[in-house]
Protein backbone atom coordinates (compact mmCIF):
# COMPACT_ATOMS: atom_id res chain seq x y z
CA UNK A 1 0.00 0.00 0.00
CA UNK A 2 2.95 2.52 0.70
CA UNK A 3 4.37 1.65 -2.92
CA UNK A 4 0.82 2.42 -4.55
CA UNK A 5 -0.07 5.22 -2.71
CA UNK A 6 3.80 6.43 -3.09
CA UNK A 7 3.04 6.33 -6.98
CA UNK A 8 -0.19 7.67 -7.08
CA UNK A 9 0.93 10.77 -5.62
CA UNK A 10 4.12 11.06 -7.96
CA UNK A 11 1.83 10.52 -10.69
CA UNK A 12 -0.31 13.66 -9.34
CA UNK A 13 2.31 15.62 -9.00
CA UNK A 14 3.55 14.63 -12.48
CA UNK A 15 0.10 15.52 -14.33
CA UNK A 16 -0.33 18.77 -12.18
CA UNK A 17 0.02 22.17 -13.76
CA UNK A 18 3.49 24.18 -13.71
CA UNK A 19 3.13 26.30 -10.96
CA UNK A 20 3.90 29.97 -11.41
CA UNK A 21 5.77 31.18 -8.34
CA UNK A 22 7.07 35.04 -6.97
CA UNK A 23 10.20 35.45 -9.12
CA UNK A 24 8.01 34.21 -12.46
CA UNK A 25 4.87 36.19 -11.34
CA UNK A 26 7.67 39.67 -11.00
CA UNK A 27 8.96 38.52 -14.74
CA UNK A 28 6.34 38.14 -16.73
CA UNK A 29 4.88 41.46 -15.10
CA UNK A 30 8.30 43.17 -16.18
CA UNK A 31 7.54 41.74 -19.90
CA UNK A 32 4.21 42.87 -19.02
CA UNK A 33 5.12 46.93 -18.35
CA UNK A 34 7.61 47.68 -20.79
CA UNK A 35 5.34 47.35 -23.89
CA UNK A 36 2.87 49.29 -22.23
CA UNK A 37 5.44 51.97 -20.95
CA UNK A 38 6.80 52.63 -24.67
CA UNK A 39 3.76 53.97 -25.24
CA UNK A 40 3.59 56.65 -23.64
CA UNK A 41 7.25 57.32 -22.90
CA UNK A 42 7.35 58.95 -26.14
CA UNK A 43 4.36 60.85 -26.06
CA UNK A 44 6.57 63.92 -23.70
CA UNK A 45 9.81 62.89 -25.96
CA UNK A 46 8.16 64.25 -29.09
CA UNK A 47 8.88 67.85 -29.43
CA UNK A 48 13.08 66.75 -28.32
CA UNK A 49 12.50 63.88 -31.89
CA UNK A 50 11.64 66.68 -34.11
CA UNK A 51 14.31 69.46 -33.72
CA UNK A 52 17.26 66.71 -33.47
CA UNK A 53 15.76 64.77 -36.36
CA UNK A 54 14.39 67.54 -37.92
CA UNK A 55 11.01 65.36 -38.64
CA UNK A 56 7.15 66.75 -39.40
CA UNK A 57 4.20 66.46 -37.26
CA UNK A 58 3.22 63.89 -39.29
CA UNK A 59 6.12 61.77 -39.35
CA UNK A 60 5.96 62.37 -35.43
CA UNK A 61 2.82 60.90 -35.45
CA UNK A 62 4.01 57.89 -36.98
CA UNK A 63 6.35 57.37 -34.16
CA UNK A 64 3.51 56.31 -32.20
CA UNK A 65 0.89 55.27 -34.75
CA UNK A 66 3.33 52.67 -36.13
CA UNK A 67 3.97 50.82 -32.82
CA UNK A 68 0.96 51.10 -31.69
CA UNK A 69 -1.10 49.95 -34.67
CA UNK A 70 1.55 46.87 -35.46
CA UNK A 71 1.27 45.76 -31.64
CA UNK A 72 -2.71 45.79 -31.76
CA UNK A 73 -2.48 44.19 -35.52
CA UNK A 74 -0.48 40.81 -34.35
CA UNK A 75 -1.10 40.58 -30.60
CA UNK A 76 -3.67 37.75 -31.15
CA UNK A 77 -1.36 35.91 -33.55
CA UNK A 78 0.73 36.57 -30.64
CA UNK A 79 -1.49 34.60 -28.48
CA UNK A 80 -2.24 31.53 -30.67
CA UNK A 81 1.65 31.13 -31.50
CA UNK A 82 2.17 30.68 -27.73
CA UNK A 83 -0.59 28.42 -27.20
CA UNK A 84 0.86 26.49 -30.28
CA UNK A 85 4.90 26.50 -29.91
CA UNK A 86 4.84 27.33 -26.02
CA UNK A 87 4.49 30.72 -24.05
CA UNK A 88 7.54 30.54 -22.40
CA UNK A 89 9.51 29.73 -25.34
CA UNK A 90 7.28 33.23 -26.99
CA UNK A 91 8.24 35.08 -23.92
CA UNK A 92 11.48 34.92 -24.31
CA UNK A 93 11.72 35.32 -27.95
CA UNK A 94 9.47 38.11 -27.74
CA UNK A 95 11.61 39.87 -24.60
CA UNK A 96 14.91 39.27 -26.82
CA UNK A 97 13.14 41.22 -30.20
CA UNK A 98 12.34 43.65 -28.19
CA UNK A 99 15.44 44.76 -26.64
CA UNK A 100 17.10 44.54 -29.83
CA UNK A 101 14.75 46.75 -31.74
CA UNK A 102 14.99 49.37 -28.64
CA UNK A 103 18.07 49.50 -29.16
CA UNK A 104 17.71 50.07 -33.02
CA UNK A 105 14.88 52.60 -31.95
CA UNK A 106 17.70 54.39 -29.52
CA UNK A 107 20.40 54.65 -32.36
CA UNK A 108 17.95 55.96 -35.36
CA UNK A 109 19.42 57.79 -37.68
CA UNK A 110 16.61 59.81 -39.28
CA UNK A 111 12.85 59.94 -38.54
CA UNK A 112 11.85 56.86 -40.96
CA UNK A 113 14.79 55.35 -39.31
CA UNK A 114 13.38 55.58 -36.26
CA UNK A 115 9.45 54.59 -37.35
CA UNK A 116 10.38 51.37 -39.15
CA UNK A 117 12.28 50.40 -35.54
CA UNK A 118 9.14 51.31 -33.94
CA UNK A 119 7.11 49.14 -36.23
CA UNK A 120 9.23 46.47 -35.39
CA UNK A 121 9.52 46.86 -31.79
CA UNK A 122 5.58 46.86 -31.48
CA UNK A 123 6.02 43.07 -33.32
CA UNK A 124 7.88 42.68 -30.93
CA UNK A 125 5.61 43.30 -28.38
CA UNK A 126 2.89 41.65 -29.28
CA UNK A 127 4.75 38.18 -29.03
CA UNK A 128 5.45 39.07 -26.31
CA UNK A 129 2.66 40.61 -23.90
CA UNK A 130 -0.13 37.88 -25.01
CA UNK A 131 2.03 35.29 -23.11
CA UNK A 132 1.58 36.99 -19.72
CA UNK A 133 -1.73 36.65 -19.30
CA UNK A 134 -1.28 33.30 -20.41
CA UNK A 135 0.86 32.11 -18.25
CA UNK A 136 -0.65 33.11 -15.17
CA UNK A 137 -4.01 31.86 -16.85
CA UNK A 138 -2.54 28.83 -16.55
CA UNK A 139 0.04 28.63 -14.12
CA UNK A 140 -2.12 29.77 -11.62
CA UNK A 141 -5.26 29.24 -9.83
CA UNK A 142 -8.02 30.10 -7.25
CA UNK A 143 -6.95 33.10 -4.85
CA UNK A 144 -2.97 32.99 -6.37
CA UNK A 145 -4.71 33.58 -9.93
CA UNK A 146 -7.27 36.66 -8.44
CA UNK A 147 -3.64 38.02 -6.98
CA UNK A 148 -2.21 37.79 -9.88
CA UNK A 149 -4.56 39.55 -12.22
CA UNK A 150 -5.21 42.01 -9.64
CA UNK A 151 -1.17 42.70 -9.74
CA UNK A 152 -1.47 42.76 -13.75
CA UNK A 153 -4.01 45.17 -13.64
CA UNK A 154 -2.29 47.34 -11.29
CA UNK A 155 0.78 46.46 -13.39
CA UNK A 156 -1.22 48.07 -16.82
CA UNK A 157 -2.21 51.04 -14.71
CA UNK A 158 0.86 52.00 -13.39
CA UNK A 159 2.79 51.81 -16.19
CA UNK A 160 1.18 53.80 -18.41
CA UNK A 161 1.26 56.85 -16.06
CA UNK A 162 4.93 55.66 -14.93
CA UNK A 163 5.87 55.56 -18.78
CA UNK A 164 5.25 59.27 -19.29
CA UNK A 165 6.69 60.37 -16.18
CA UNK A 166 9.53 58.55 -16.41
CA UNK A 167 9.92 59.94 -20.29
CA UNK A 168 9.99 63.41 -19.02
CA UNK A 169 13.13 62.63 -16.33
CA UNK A 170 14.82 61.01 -18.81
CA UNK A 171 14.54 63.41 -21.79
CA UNK A 172 15.61 66.34 -18.93
CA UNK A 173 18.45 64.23 -17.81
CA UNK A 174 20.31 64.17 -20.93
CA UNK A 175 22.22 61.06 -19.87
CA UNK A 176 25.74 60.73 -21.81
CA UNK A 177 24.19 63.40 -24.35
CA UNK A 178 21.80 60.92 -25.26
CA UNK A 179 18.86 63.11 -25.17
CA UNK A 180 15.20 61.58 -26.76
CA UNK A 181 17.33 58.24 -27.40
CA UNK A 182 17.27 57.25 -23.56
CA UNK A 183 13.88 56.74 -23.21
CA UNK A 184 14.30 53.66 -25.93
CA UNK A 185 18.30 53.02 -24.76
CA UNK A 186 16.70 52.21 -20.78
CA UNK A 187 14.69 48.83 -22.20
CA UNK A 188 18.13 47.37 -23.02
CA UNK A 189 18.97 46.59 -19.32
CA UNK A 190 15.75 45.96 -18.44
CA UNK A 191 15.48 43.33 -21.32
CA UNK A 192 18.67 41.62 -20.20
CA UNK A 193 17.59 41.71 -16.44
CA UNK A 194 14.10 40.32 -17.76
CA UNK A 195 15.52 37.30 -19.57
CA UNK A 196 17.72 36.38 -17.33
CA UNK A 197 14.81 35.47 -14.68
CA UNK A 198 12.27 34.24 -17.58
CA UNK A 199 14.57 31.63 -18.01
CA UNK A 200 15.29 30.70 -14.22
CA UNK A 201 11.82 31.52 -13.01
CA UNK A 202 8.78 31.08 -15.77
CA UNK A 203 7.40 27.74 -16.55
CA UNK A 204 6.83 26.80 -19.81
CA UNK A 205 2.63 26.22 -20.64
CA UNK A 206 1.06 25.61 -23.86
CA UNK A 207 -2.49 24.45 -25.17
CA UNK A 208 -2.83 20.68 -24.81
CA UNK A 209 -4.63 20.64 -28.21
CA UNK A 210 -2.10 22.89 -29.87
CA UNK A 211 -4.36 25.29 -32.78
CA UNK A 212 -3.05 25.67 -35.96
CA UNK A 213 -2.63 29.48 -37.03
CA UNK A 214 -5.85 30.69 -39.28
CA UNK A 215 -4.06 32.48 -42.31
CA UNK A 216 -7.36 34.13 -43.64
CA UNK A 217 -8.33 35.30 -40.30
CA UNK A 218 -4.88 36.31 -39.52
CA UNK A 219 -4.98 38.93 -42.59
CA UNK A 220 -8.33 40.02 -42.49
CA UNK A 221 -7.60 40.98 -38.91
CA UNK A 222 -4.61 43.06 -39.89
CA UNK A 223 -6.58 44.84 -42.59
CA UNK A 224 -9.23 45.51 -40.47
CA UNK A 225 -7.09 47.04 -37.78
CA UNK A 226 -5.04 48.61 -40.14
CA UNK A 227 -8.28 50.42 -42.15
CA UNK A 228 -9.50 51.49 -39.00
CA UNK A 229 -6.16 53.10 -36.97
CA UNK A 230 -3.78 53.65 -39.66
CA UNK A 231 -6.33 56.66 -40.89
CA UNK A 232 -7.29 57.96 -37.73
CA UNK A 233 -4.30 58.09 -35.96
CA UNK A 234 -2.03 60.05 -39.42
CA UNK A 235 -4.84 61.70 -40.81
CA UNK A 236 -5.33 65.02 -38.97
CA UNK A 237 -1.15 65.09 -39.16
CA UNK A 238 -1.79 64.43 -43.06
CA UNK A 239 -4.41 66.44 -43.76
CA UNK A 240 -7.02 63.90 -44.31
CA UNK A 241 -5.67 62.94 -48.24
CA UNK A 242 -8.22 60.54 -50.19
CA UNK A 243 -6.34 57.20 -49.16
CA UNK A 244 -7.92 57.86 -45.13
CA UNK A 245 -11.31 58.32 -46.58
CA UNK A 246 -11.10 55.05 -48.64
CA UNK A 247 -9.58 53.17 -45.85
CA UNK A 248 -12.54 54.08 -43.15
CA UNK A 249 -14.68 53.09 -46.08
CA UNK A 250 -13.08 49.64 -46.58
CA UNK A 251 -13.02 49.14 -42.64
CA UNK A 252 -16.48 47.41 -42.09
CA UNK A 253 -16.45 45.37 -45.42
CA UNK A 254 -13.26 44.06 -43.85
CA UNK A 255 -14.65 43.71 -40.45
CA UNK A 256 -17.57 42.01 -41.51
CA UNK A 257 -15.06 39.46 -43.94
CA UNK A 258 -13.01 38.73 -41.19
CA UNK A 259 -16.35 37.93 -38.89
CA UNK A 260 -17.95 35.70 -41.67
CA UNK A 261 -14.74 33.63 -42.03
CA UNK A 262 -14.01 32.99 -38.41
CA UNK A 263 -17.69 31.86 -38.28
CA UNK A 264 -17.41 29.79 -41.14
CA UNK A 265 -14.22 28.28 -39.89
CA UNK A 266 -16.28 27.34 -36.40
CA UNK A 267 -18.77 25.53 -37.98
CA UNK A 268 -16.55 23.32 -40.34
CA UNK A 269 -14.68 22.52 -37.08
CA UNK A 270 -11.51 24.25 -37.99
CA UNK A 271 -9.74 26.90 -35.09
CA UNK A 272 -10.38 30.51 -36.41
CA UNK A 273 -7.98 33.18 -34.72
CA UNK A 274 -10.66 34.72 -32.52
CA UNK A 275 -13.17 31.57 -32.04
CA UNK A 276 -17.06 33.19 -32.50
CA UNK A 277 -17.73 30.76 -29.22
CA UNK A 278 -15.62 32.45 -27.28
CA UNK A 279 -16.66 36.09 -28.49
CA UNK A 280 -19.87 34.35 -26.66
CA UNK A 281 -18.85 33.98 -23.35
CA UNK A 282 -20.85 36.82 -21.14
CA UNK A 283 -18.10 37.81 -18.98
CA UNK A 284 -15.67 38.38 -21.69
CA UNK A 285 -17.67 40.28 -24.17
CA UNK A 286 -19.50 42.45 -21.57
CA UNK A 287 -15.50 43.28 -20.18
CA UNK A 288 -14.63 44.05 -23.26
CA UNK A 289 -17.22 46.31 -24.00
CA UNK A 290 -16.45 48.17 -20.91
CA UNK A 291 -12.58 48.22 -21.60
CA UNK A 292 -12.92 50.14 -24.96
CA UNK A 293 -14.32 53.52 -23.27
CA UNK A 294 -12.03 53.35 -20.26
CA UNK A 295 -8.81 52.99 -22.87
CA UNK A 296 -9.84 55.26 -25.32
CA UNK A 297 -10.16 57.82 -21.91
CA UNK A 298 -7.14 57.14 -20.76
CA UNK A 299 -4.69 57.09 -23.37
CA UNK A 300 -6.43 60.28 -25.20
CA UNK A 301 -5.87 62.27 -21.58
CA UNK A 302 -2.00 61.26 -21.19
CA UNK A 303 -1.87 62.58 -24.77
CA UNK A 304 -3.57 65.72 -24.74
CA UNK A 305 -2.41 66.12 -20.28
CA UNK A 306 1.39 66.10 -21.89
CA UNK A 307 0.96 68.62 -24.92
CA UNK A 308 -0.81 70.98 -22.62
CA UNK A 309 1.65 71.11 -19.67
CA UNK A 310 4.32 71.41 -22.02
CA UNK A 311 3.07 73.61 -24.78
CA UNK A 312 0.48 75.39 -22.93
CA UNK A 313 1.19 75.94 -19.56
CA UNK A 314 4.86 75.90 -19.88
CA UNK A 315 5.99 73.30 -17.88
CA UNK A 316 9.34 71.22 -19.04
CA UNK A 317 8.78 67.55 -19.23
CA UNK A 318 10.04 66.55 -15.79
CA UNK A 319 7.68 69.05 -14.10
CA UNK A 320 4.86 67.49 -16.64
CA UNK A 321 5.89 64.08 -16.26
CA UNK A 322 5.93 64.60 -12.05
CA UNK A 323 2.29 66.57 -12.15
CA UNK A 324 1.03 63.21 -12.66
CA UNK A 325 2.71 61.26 -10.06
CA UNK A 326 -0.27 61.45 -7.60
CA UNK A 327 -2.13 59.27 -10.16
CA UNK A 328 0.65 56.68 -10.69
CA UNK A 329 1.06 56.44 -6.63
CA UNK A 330 -2.67 56.73 -6.28
CA UNK A 331 -3.56 53.84 -9.03
CA UNK A 332 -1.04 51.51 -7.63
CA UNK A 333 -1.98 51.31 -3.64
CA UNK A 334 -5.61 51.48 -4.17
CA UNK A 335 -5.33 48.85 -7.19
CA UNK A 336 -3.59 46.35 -4.80
CA UNK A 337 -6.54 46.54 -2.12
CA UNK A 338 -8.99 45.31 -5.39
CA UNK A 339 -8.88 41.51 -4.47
CA UNK A 340 -9.94 42.22 -0.79
CA UNK A 341 -12.77 44.81 -2.05
CA UNK A 342 -14.15 42.69 -5.10
CA UNK A 343 -14.33 39.54 -2.44
CA UNK A 344 -16.22 41.46 0.18
CA UNK A 345 -18.43 43.58 -2.47
CA UNK A 346 -18.05 42.06 -5.89
CA UNK A 347 -18.34 43.87 -8.73
CA UNK A 348 -20.03 47.11 -7.72
CA UNK A 349 -16.29 47.61 -7.25
CA UNK A 350 -16.53 48.89 -10.78
CA UNK A 351 -19.20 51.10 -10.04
CA UNK A 352 -17.83 52.76 -7.58
CA UNK A 353 -14.67 52.84 -9.15
CA UNK A 354 -16.43 54.92 -12.48
CA UNK A 355 -17.88 57.41 -9.91
CA UNK A 356 -14.83 58.05 -8.28
CA UNK A 357 -13.41 58.91 -11.82
CA UNK A 358 -15.76 60.85 -12.90
CA UNK A 359 -15.51 63.01 -10.03
CA UNK A 360 -11.85 63.11 -10.94
CA UNK A 361 -11.68 64.36 -14.35
CA UNK A 362 -13.95 66.66 -13.17
CA UNK A 363 -11.93 68.52 -10.87
CA UNK A 364 -9.34 68.42 -13.40
CA UNK A 365 -11.48 70.00 -16.18
CA UNK A 366 -12.45 72.51 -13.51
CA UNK A 367 -8.93 73.22 -11.85
CA UNK A 368 -7.86 73.61 -15.59
CA UNK A 369 -10.96 76.56 -16.50
CA UNK A 370 -9.79 78.29 -12.93
CA UNK A 371 -6.23 78.30 -12.88
CA UNK A 372 -5.02 78.45 -16.47
CA UNK A 373 -1.85 78.46 -17.32
CA UNK A 374 -0.59 77.94 -13.30
CA UNK A 375 -0.84 74.44 -13.81
CA UNK A 376 1.25 72.07 -11.72
CA UNK A 377 1.66 69.34 -9.57
CA UNK A 378 -0.05 71.45 -6.55
CA UNK A 379 -2.38 72.88 -8.64
CA UNK A 380 -3.77 68.89 -10.50
CA UNK A 381 -2.82 66.97 -7.06
CA UNK A 382 -6.34 66.23 -6.04
CA UNK A 383 -7.93 65.57 -9.05
CA UNK A 384 -5.59 63.37 -10.88
CA UNK A 385 -5.25 61.80 -6.95
CA UNK A 386 -8.65 60.91 -7.29
CA UNK A 387 -8.96 59.88 -10.85
CA UNK A 388 -6.07 57.21 -10.17
CA UNK A 389 -8.20 55.94 -7.38
CA UNK A 390 -11.38 55.19 -9.69
CA UNK A 391 -9.46 54.15 -12.18
CA UNK A 392 -7.85 51.80 -10.08
CA UNK A 393 -11.23 49.93 -9.09
CA UNK A 394 -12.15 49.75 -12.77
CA UNK A 395 -8.89 48.64 -15.01
CA UNK A 396 -7.51 45.11 -12.64
CA UNK A 397 -11.02 44.18 -12.39
CA UNK A 398 -12.20 44.69 -15.91
CA UNK A 399 -9.22 42.29 -16.77
CA UNK A 400 -9.88 39.61 -14.60
CA UNK A 401 -13.82 40.07 -15.77
CA UNK A 402 -12.67 39.41 -19.37
CA UNK A 403 -10.76 36.57 -18.55
CA UNK A 404 -12.62 35.03 -15.60
CA UNK A 405 -14.31 32.17 -17.88
CA UNK A 406 -11.88 31.47 -20.48
CA UNK A 407 -10.71 28.51 -20.14
CA UNK A 408 -6.79 27.70 -19.80
CA UNK A 409 -6.06 25.80 -22.79
CA UNK A 410 -7.67 29.15 -24.38
CA UNK A 411 -5.48 31.44 -22.13
CA UNK A 412 -3.26 32.42 -25.30
CA UNK A 413 -6.23 33.84 -27.50
CA UNK A 414 -8.00 34.88 -24.81
CA UNK A 415 -5.47 37.68 -23.64
CA UNK A 416 -4.39 38.15 -27.16
CA UNK A 417 -8.44 39.12 -27.88
CA UNK A 418 -8.02 41.22 -25.13
CA UNK A 419 -5.34 42.86 -25.29
CA UNK A 420 -5.99 43.51 -29.23
CA UNK A 421 -9.26 45.14 -27.97
CA UNK A 422 -7.09 47.22 -25.31
CA UNK A 423 -4.09 48.19 -27.65
CA UNK A 424 -6.96 49.56 -30.54
CA UNK A 425 -9.20 51.77 -27.97
CA UNK A 426 -5.43 53.20 -26.83
CA UNK A 427 -4.54 53.60 -30.46
CA UNK A 428 -8.23 55.44 -30.81
CA UNK A 429 -7.81 57.54 -27.50
CA UNK A 430 -4.94 59.40 -28.86
CA UNK A 431 -6.34 59.34 -32.76
CA UNK A 432 -9.62 61.03 -31.43
CA UNK A 433 -9.55 62.74 -28.33
CA UNK A 434 -5.90 63.74 -29.21
CA UNK A 435 -7.21 65.03 -32.61
CA UNK A 436 -9.76 66.69 -31.03
CA UNK A 437 -8.12 68.90 -28.94
CA UNK A 438 -5.38 70.00 -31.37
CA UNK A 439 -8.17 70.76 -33.55
CA UNK A 440 -9.83 72.92 -31.19
CA UNK A 441 -6.65 74.61 -30.35
CA UNK A 442 -6.84 77.65 -32.94
CA UNK A 443 -10.49 78.83 -32.98
CA UNK A 444 -11.12 78.56 -28.89
CA UNK A 445 -7.49 78.66 -27.30
CA UNK A 446 -5.57 75.84 -25.05
CA UNK A 447 -7.74 76.16 -22.22
CA UNK A 448 -11.31 75.91 -23.36
CA UNK A 449 -10.17 72.94 -25.89
CA UNK A 450 -8.44 71.10 -23.08
CA UNK A 451 -11.84 71.69 -20.52
CA UNK A 452 -14.27 70.59 -23.66
CA UNK A 453 -11.74 67.18 -24.46
CA UNK A 454 -11.90 66.43 -20.78
CA UNK A 455 -15.61 66.46 -20.79
CA UNK A 456 -15.89 64.37 -23.73
CA UNK A 457 -13.82 61.94 -21.72
CA UNK A 458 -15.88 62.38 -19.13
CA UNK A 459 -19.01 61.04 -20.82
CA UNK A 460 -16.54 58.12 -21.75
CA UNK A 461 -16.04 57.66 -17.92
CA UNK A 462 -20.02 57.84 -17.42
CA UNK A 463 -20.86 55.04 -20.45
CA UNK A 464 -18.16 52.55 -18.85
CA UNK A 465 -20.09 53.38 -15.38
CA UNK A 466 -23.29 52.37 -16.82
CA UNK A 467 -22.01 49.21 -18.72
CA UNK A 468 -20.80 48.66 -15.22
CA UNK A 469 -24.58 47.84 -14.14
CA UNK A 470 -24.72 44.86 -16.13
CA UNK A 471 -21.91 42.77 -14.41
CA UNK A 472 -22.74 39.58 -12.33
CA UNK A 473 -22.59 40.50 -8.70
CA UNK A 474 -19.57 38.39 -8.17
CA UNK A 475 -16.76 37.24 -10.47
CA UNK A 476 -15.89 33.53 -10.90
Amino acid sequence: MTETGTLDRSAVRSSAPPALGGLGLFTVLLGAALPLIDFFIVNVALPTMGRDLHASEAVLELVIAGYGVSYAVLLVLGGRLGDLFGRRRLFLAGMAAFGLTSLACGLAPTAWTLVAARVAQGAAAAAMLPQVLATIQSATAGQRRAKAMGLYGATAGLSMVAGQILGGVLVAADIAGSGWRSVFLVNVPVVILGLVLAARAVPETRSPNPEPVDGPGTVLLAVSLLALLAPLTEGRAAGWPLWTWLSLVLFPFAAAAFYAVERRADRQGRTPLVPPSLLALPSLRRGLVMVVPFSIGFSGFMFVIAVALQEGAGLGPVRAGLALAPMAVAFFVVSLCGPRLVARYGTRVVTAGGLIQAVGVALIALTAWRSWPGLGVAELLPGVAVAGTGQALQLPIIFRIILSEVPPERGGVGSGVMITTQQSALALGVATLGSLFLALIPGMGMRDALVITLLVQLAGVALTTALSLRLPRTIS
